[in-house]
């Protein structure tokens, strides 16, 4: 499972890193000759997305080493380690791109040169290439469950987003509203600097022990009370690391039963959360004697079920 993560993981990153070297040297050649201030700025938050495709592989080559002496628990946490750098670096390019795009609108549109037509043709290949990558790499990302993938498919979008404010900041700049191209610039920042903190509130979110979504808590109750033994969930407790789940339960059962038929009911529950639930990555099952109440209902529950059983085994006798 590790390793096909690691695989698919980088075969998606490198795939991005040369479709983003391609398009940043093609906007930024449109940018500089079309003289488009949002071209060059949308051709450097592509850069941007190089460096963050490589921050993407050396988190998920560290969180897929394998658990030691100094990490009994595993390295998944570096690939939230990984997207909150991305989200870093996301946004301060976005701020960046503001500052430059605000000292354009102050200065007045006579001082802003018109955009020339290589610039709309370039915002036009980037909108296409850029939400390709974002629908390819997020497919990846929800397939193997990585966190700093998704964030490197949100650069992609955001990318294509900043495509679309540049393609329309230079249309209406060459109509006669040259300030449009620093707006549209400015529209650029406040959509990468939003990508930038929800990238960064996912990655915080793993980093602090949140507890998995309601489904998948319903599931492992479901199955849980599902096996043999168990006559009810005491505590159900989950906690995300990095893309795996850890799980904290107390089931209870007859304390009437040997340690050896308790420990049995807890294998067994253990064994088929792994098996039906494989983001779990540890579960610690505790078992507490259940109250009478609970044996004598299950005892109850039991009783049509035996006594059916007993009805044919005296009519099987009878014939």
């Amino acid at each position: 499972m590790d390793e096909n993560f690691e695989k698919m993981a980088m075969k998606v990153s490198y795939v991005s890193i040369v479709a983003n070297v391609l398009l940043t040297v093609f906007k930024l050649i449109a940018g500089l000759v079309a003289h488009s201030g949002a071209m060059v700025s949308d051709a450097v938050h592509s850069a941007s997305d190089v460096f963050s495709t490589f921050v993407v592989i050396i988190g998920i080559k560290i969180s897929a080493k394998d658990s030691d002496k100094e990490h009994p628990y595993g390295h998944e946490r570096m690939e939230c380690v990984a997207a909150i750098i991305l989200a870093t670096i996301l946004c301060i390019t976005g701020l960046g791109i503001g500052r430059v795009a605000i000292m354009d609108i102050v200065s007045g549109s006579e001082n802003i040169v018109l955009p020339g037509t290589l610039a709309l043709v370039a915002a036009v290949v980037s909108i296409v290439v850029k939400e390709a990558m974002y629908w390819y790499t997020r497919y990846y990302a929800k397939k193997i469950d990585s966190s700093a993938l998704m964030a490197d498919a949100w650069h992609h979008r955001t990318d294509a987003m900043s495509s679309v404010g540049a393609l329309v900041g230079i249309f209406f700049a060459r109509h006669g509203f040259p300030v449009m191209d620093a707006i549209a610039s400015l529209i650029i920042c406040v959509l990468i600097v939003y990508a930038a903190y929800e990238i960064f509130k996912d990655a915080v979110g793993k980093m602090v022990d949140k507890a998995c979504d309601d489904e998948t808590e319903g599931s492992i109750r479901a199955l849980v009370l599902h096996q043999e033994g168990v006559l009810g969930v005491d505590l159900l407790r989950t906690r995300m690391f990095g893309n795996k789940i850890y799980v904290d339960l107390e089931i209870c059962a007859d304390g009437e039963k040997t340690l050896r038929e308790s420990h049995e009911i807890a294998e067994q529950v253990h064994d088929r959360i792994e098996q039906n639930i494989p983001k779990v990555k540890h579960i610690m099952v505790h078992v507490n004697p259940a109250r009478e109440e609970a044996v004598q209902e299950e005892a109850q529950e039991a009783a049509p079920g035996e006594e059916a059983a007993q009805k044919a085994d005296r009519k099987e006798t009878a014939e």
